[in-house]
């Protein structure tokens, strides 16, 4: 009779599947870790393996059953192998002997499911036929097996940096191209099998530059320009002065990081001279002229639109644009003449916007400006920290989300190494400078309005009613009420960060209420910004590395007459929408570059203090080990349940806690702990942590402390 399964334990198929797809025998202790497993259950799974091999489907030791002679297992991985002469999929086992003629597997397809092509992999059930072929039924399809690997070749073997790909490839010596041991190389898979072929190979993976190449290949961010863009590029020349706005002669200034790669931005701010606002200001946004060198349809554009944004790695950048334009003619350098499209807009006392205007203009920046630069010396520029007054306080008039998380800078040698790794400082400058670009996205997105020009919104939904549930059910297990049924606002979540900000769970909190969030993203259709609390936003600030405001810059261009580079009158509004979807879509990729890079750099930073202690913070809790974040160097890795003890923990999900059932240890979320770093991944960026020997504690609760880090703030804009 066959064993039951705890509702722990996976099912047959699942333990099936993993067993077949792992190039590997595979060991109870694998299993264990792979589905999390506890203690209790672990009896159970071995009666559920004895089942598989006694069935003839594994054999003893969790190896695979490599088909080839007799029956096929009564669950298989198979994949499609083409098709017969009446047009139906055939398919083949992944795993057979390449001696054996293989018997024929026809797909059984549901009438809804998407039909099948040449190299799907699937996990099916078979039935044998009186002819000796095959029926297959499918239980669930698998990840397609990937057309090319990044990964590290050791010991004939190639480790995928892509922590998704679970298993191992072989390479034959005639398949290594001579690549050496440790070298970073790019693989091509052999069709159903665990072996490759080495295409490429990129140096040392240790080498500097090796992390953020890795990152590009797996999100496949275009990164060698076309030749004919880059002659492009190198046939421009200045903008002529024509019939621009003459803005040489106004103090305009720009103001970034030490580390600012692109200078596309500049502002100035003076009292308003209009008696009717007393209090008020005049201010110039005056953003870089790009429209003007990049034209629609010409090889630059295609290029830049392909590419959608610029991506910022620690140790180089992959620009939207060449060189010759994001780091010289569109670059707003000190006491240079530069082209711009400027915004003159006016403001009251209070921040209200009372009209704007947008021109063509010519400017010199008077200054080069740091963000430390503009705060120690305040005093230098006070209409611009007056004007920033008002405008900050309009914001919180409007009651906007802020958010307070932190954020780290990494800094590289002269050998490209990494050299430390710290809290990236926040000053009111930061805010200056944010709310000016705000009020000049909000000024582009109303001018567009007004001539029923074509506006590529930055819109920000409200939260999903399931984000937010599952959000309330976490205020609710920490003690903070977020009423049901409430109509969300952005000045609601504002009250529960504000009552959270002195609490040893500001950072968690925090990062639940950003989670809750939808994603912000470009879309030709307004539904308003919920973060920023705006009935209306577009991007105009940044064009050198955003393809969305060099769209802005031309639909300005064009419903205002400043020229005839502008956006096509009669945009076609479905090819404006699917470029909406692009550039939302090249962001997020970019995104996710850069914060896997930063993940693998700083795994590669902890590596040289495997055995160091560190003071974190639980940022999660789950049944199989606690989520640890270190403030210093911003990394998060795991310290799993089987570190804390040999006793059972019980999870109380509401309450976001672990209890050991012997000692009445409990982990909380936002508890301070101390952890011992056991091992971090370059490669991947994944760490893991054990418990430091100070943080074995037997007692109801663990100390709590405040270990205030560093915030930012920010919202998904």
């Amino acid at each position: 009779m066959a064993h039951k399964r705890p509702a722990a334990l996976p099912t047959r198929e699942q333990l099936l599947a993993f067993i077949q797809e792992n190039p590997r025998a595979v060991s109870r202790r694998d299993i264990t870790r792979a589905f999390h497993i506890a203690p209790a259950d672990r009896r159970a799974l071995t009666a559920l393996m004895r089942e598989l091999a006694d069935d003839g489907l594994i054999e003893r030791g969790g190896k695979r059953r490599v088909a080839g002679m007799g029956a096929l297992p009564e669950v298989s991985v198979i994949e499609v192998a083409g098709l017969d002469e009446d047009g139906e999929p055939l398919a083949r086992p992944v795993e057979w002997r390449a001696d054996v003629v293989p018997p024929v597997i026809r797909l059984v397809l549901d009438r809804v499911a998407r039909a099948p092509g040449r190299g799907d992999r699937m996990l099916a059930r078979l039935q044998k036929l009186a002819d000796g072929s095959y029926e297959a039924r499918v239980i669930r399809r698998l990840p397609p097996r990937p057309r090319e690997v990044l990964g590290v070749y050791k010991s004939g073997r190639i480790q995928p940096t892509d922590r998704r790909i679970k298993a191992e490839f072989q390479v034959y010596e005639s398949d290594a191209a001579s690549a050496r041991e440790g070298e970073l190389v790019l693989a091509e898979p052999f069709e159903g099998m665990n072996r490759a072929r080495i295409a490429k190979r990129y140096g040392d993976a240790a080498a500097p530059g090796a992390v953020s190449l890795i990152a590009i290949h797996e999100a496949a961010i275009p990164f060698a320009f076309p030749h004919q863009a880059l002659a492009e590029a190198e046939a421009a020349r200045p903008a002529p002065m024509a019939a621009r706005d003459d803005l040489r002669d106004m103090p305009l200034v720009t103001i970034d990081d030490e580390d600012a790669r692109d200078f596309d931005d500049a502002v100035f701010a003076e009292p308003d001279s209009d008696p009717q606002n007393p209090g008020g200001f005049h201010l110039i946004v005056a953003i870089a002229d790009v429209a003007w060198y990049v034209r629609p349809g010409d090889p630059l554009d295609r290029e830049a639109q392909s590419r959608g944004n610029s991506v910022y790695f620690p140790d180089r950048v992959v620009p939207m644009l060449p060189e010759k334009l994001s780091n010289d003619l569109c670059s707003l350098r000190p006491n240079e003449d530069r082209p711009c499209m400027a915004a003159h807009i006016w403001i009251d006392a209070n921040g209200k916007k009372l009209r704007h205007r947008f021109v063509r203009a010519m400017m010199r920046s008077a200054a080069r400006l740091t963000y430390r630069q503009v705060e120690d010396e305040r005093a230098k520029h006070p209409s611009l920290y007056a004007a920033h007054a008002a405008l900050n306080a309009a914001r919180r008039e409007r009651g906007t989300l802020d958010l307070d998380l932190p954020e780290r800078r990494i800094v590289m040698d002269d050998q490209g190494r990494i050299a430390r790794i710290f809290p990236r400082p926040r000053y009111d400058s930061h805010r200056l400078i944010e709310e000016f670009m705000i009020l000049a996205n909000v000024a582009a997105a109303e001018a567009l309005e007004t001539r029923r020009a074509p506006v590529m919104y930055r819109v920000h939904d409200q939260p999903s009613p399931e984000k937010l549930e599952v959000l309330r059910a976490f205020l609710a297990g920490i003690g903070y009420a977020f009423a049901k049924g409430q109509v969300p606002r952005a000045s609601a979540f504002e009250r529960i960060l504000a009552r959270a900000a002195d609490s040893p769970h500001a950072r968690v909190v925090n990062e639940m209420i950003l989670r809750s969030q939808a994603q912000a993203i470009y879309d030709p259709a307004n539904i308003g910004h919920f973060g920023l609390a705006l009935r209306r936003y577009c991007h105009f600030t940044s064009p050198i590395r955003r393809y969305a405001d060099l769209v802005v810059h031309r639909a300005l261009i064009t419903a205002f007459n400043l020229g005839e580079d502008g956006l096509p009158p009669h945009e076609d509004p479905a090819r404006f929408a699917q470029l909406s979807q692009h550039v939302s879509m090249t962001e997020r990729r970019a995104a996710k570059a850069e914060r896997d890079t930063a993940d693998r750099l700083v795994a590669a930073f902890l590596s040289q203090a495997v055995g160091a202690t560190f003071p974190g913070r639980i940022q999660g809790v789950t049944r199989f080990g606690l989520f640890v974040h270190l403030d210093e160097t911003g990394a998060d890795g795991l310290l799993p349940i089987s570190a804390l003890g040999a006793e059972r923990f019980r999870l109380d999900e509401a309450r976001h806690t672990l209890t050991g059932e012997r000692s009445r240890t409990v982990y909380t979320l936002g508890d301070d702990i101390e952890v011992r770093l056991q091992e971090a991944n370059a490669l991947t960026g994944g760490v893991v942590f054990g418990l430091a020997e100070t943080s074995r504690r037997h007692e109801t609760r663990p100390r709590q402390g405040r270990h205030k880090p560093f915030r930012k703030r920010t919202t998904k804009r």
